[in-house]
C-alpha cells in the first residue's frame, strides 16, 4: 500500500460563488472543513481522495491497486479494500492494515485538503479585487492544453479513466489557475533595463571567465630546503627530479610540481600573490606560505574574458523575471493565508497546515504547497 509522495495537481469538485459567504462558527456535519462559511463537503473530499489514489496508482504502474482511505480514524472501509485488492496484506491483522491506511490517508489527504482550501482562498481574493475570468477564457485555455497533450478524444477519455478526473474537474482547475495567474500579475513588478544593469554590476563574475595560471611548484618544510630546491633547478636539474626529492605536496610532487588553472581565491593567498605577480618562465622563491616554503614557476597565463552588458542582458532578464515571478507568487500566497487562514475550520481528522489552529505533530515537516496548474496531466 505504499504510495508516491507526489500526486497529480487536483481540480475541484465544487464551484464556489463569486461572493464571499459569511463566516460560520463550525464545520457542518456533512463536511470536512468550512472556509469562511463555505463548506468543503465530505463528498467532495472523498471524490478527490479517489482522484489522488488513482493518480498514485497510475504512476506506480499498470495494474496497481487503488485503495482509497476515506473513513478515519477506524478505516474499516479501507481495511476491507486492502484485503480485497492487496494480496500481500490479506492475512495481516486489522491493526497492521489500519496503520497502513492511516499512513496512506495522511499522505493523500493533506494534499487534497490543501488544494480544496486554497482553491477557495484564491477565488475569494480574486473576487475581493474584482478579478474575473469568463467561461470562454476557461474553455479556450482548457482546449489548448487538452489538444496539445491529447490530440484525439479517445486519448483524452483514456486519461480521464486512468486518473479518475471528470472534464468539469479539469475545467475548474483551469479556472482557478487563470485567477491565480491574474493575482500574480497584479503584484508582479516588470523587469526594467535599470534592474538588469544593476544586476550585471553586482554579478560581473557570473558573466566572465577569470584569468588563471599554470604553475610548477615545490613545497618544502624549511626555507633552506626551498633554497636548495631552487638552486638545483637553476643548475639544470628537472622539475620531476627536484619535486620528487624536495617537495612535500602530495598532489604535485609525483607530477613534476604541475598545478594548472590556478585562479584567485583557490588556495594559499601567499602562493596566489606570488603566482599572479611572477613573470612567465622565471623561477621565484623561496616564498613563505601557510603550509611551508614555495618555489614556483609560472608556465602559462590563461587570459580571462568578460561578457558585456549587452551580451548578458537576455540571461539576466530571464533570471530576474523568474525571481520576480517567485516573489509575486509568495506575496499572493501570503495575502491569501492572511485573509482566510483564521476563517478556515477543519475537522480534527482532516486538519493540516491550511487549517486554523493547526499544530504539526512533533517530528513532522511541512512543505510549501504547489499552486494549481493548468496542465491537463498535472
Amino acid at each position: 500500500m505504499k504510495v508516491r509522495r507526489s500526486i497529480l495537481a487536483l481540480g475541484a469538485f465544487f464551484v464556489l460563488g463569486a461572493g464571499i459567504a459569511a463566516c460560520g462558527s463550525g464545520v457542518p456535519g456533512d463536511s470536512v472543513a468550512d472556509v469562511a462559511g463555505n463548506p468543503i463537503t465530505t463528498q467532495a473530499f472523498n471524490h478527490w481522495m479517489y482522484v489522488a489514489a488513482k493518480g498514485a496508482a497510475a504512476q506506480s504502474g499498470p495494474g496497481s491497486p487503488v485503495v482509497v482511505p476515506t473513513d478515519p480514524p477506524n478505516f474499516k472501509g479501507c481495511i476491507a479494500q486492502a484485503r480485497k485488492l492487496v494480496s500481500q496484506v490479506a492475512s495481516q491483522k486489522d491493526s497492521q492494515i489500519r496503520s497502513e491506511c492511516k499512513n496512506l490517508f495522511n499522505s493523500l489527504s493533506s494534499q487534497v485538503m490543501d488544494f480544496l482550501v486554497r482553491a477557495y482562498w484564491y477565488q475569494a481574493d480574486a473576487a475581493k479585487q474584482h478579478i474575473t475570468v469568463t467561461p470562454a477564457q476557461v474553455q479556450q485555455r482548457f482546449q489548448a492544453e487538452r489538444l496539445a497533450q491529447f490530440p484525439t478524444n479517445a486519448q483524452f477519455q483514456a486519461f480521464l479513466t486512468a486518473y479518475g478526473y471528470t472534464t468539469n474537474d479539469l475545467l475548474f482547475r483551469t479556472r482557478v489557475q487563470l485567477l491565480y495567474n491574474k493575482l500574480i500579475q497584479k503584484v508582479n513588478k516588470p523587469v526594467t533595463n535599470a534592474d538588469i544593469a544593476a544586476y550585471y554590476a553586482s554579478h560581473r563574475s557570473q558573466f566572465g571567465k577569470a584569468e588563471t595560471r599554470n604553475l610548477r611548484i615545490v613545497l618544502t618544510k624549511t626555507q633552506s630546503q626551498a633554497q636548495a630546491a631552487k638552486s638545483a633547478l637553476s643548475s639544470g636539474q628537472s622539475w620531476d627530479a627536484v619535486t620528487k626529492k624536495y617537495s612535500i605536496d602530495p598532489a604535485t610532487k609525483s607530477h613534476g610540481g604541475v598545478l594548472n588553472n590556478l585562479s584567485k581565491g583557490q588556495t594559499d593567498q601567499t602562493l596566489e600573490s606570488a603566482a599572479f605577480s611572477a613573470q612567465v618562465g622565471k623561477v621565484v622563491g623561496p616564498v613563505k606560505g601557510q603550509f611551508g616554503y614555495y618555489v614556483i614557476q609560472v608556465t602559462k597565463v590563461n587570459g580571462g574574458s568578460q561578457k558585456s552588458l549587452a551580451q548578458s542582458t537576455a540571461a539576466i532578464r530571464q533570471t530576474l523575471v523568474s525571481q520576480s515571478q517567485s516573489s509575486a507568487q509568495s506575496k499572493v500566497d501570503a495575502q491569501a493565508k492572511k485573509n482566510y487562514l483564521a476563517k478556515t475550520k477543519c475537522r480534527s481528522d482532516y486538519a493540516m497546515a491550511d487549517c486554523s489552529g493547526y499544530k504539526a505533530p512533533k517530528g513532522s515537516s511541512t512543505t510549501t504547497p504547489t499552486p494549481p496548474t493548468t496542465s491537463t496531466t498535472g
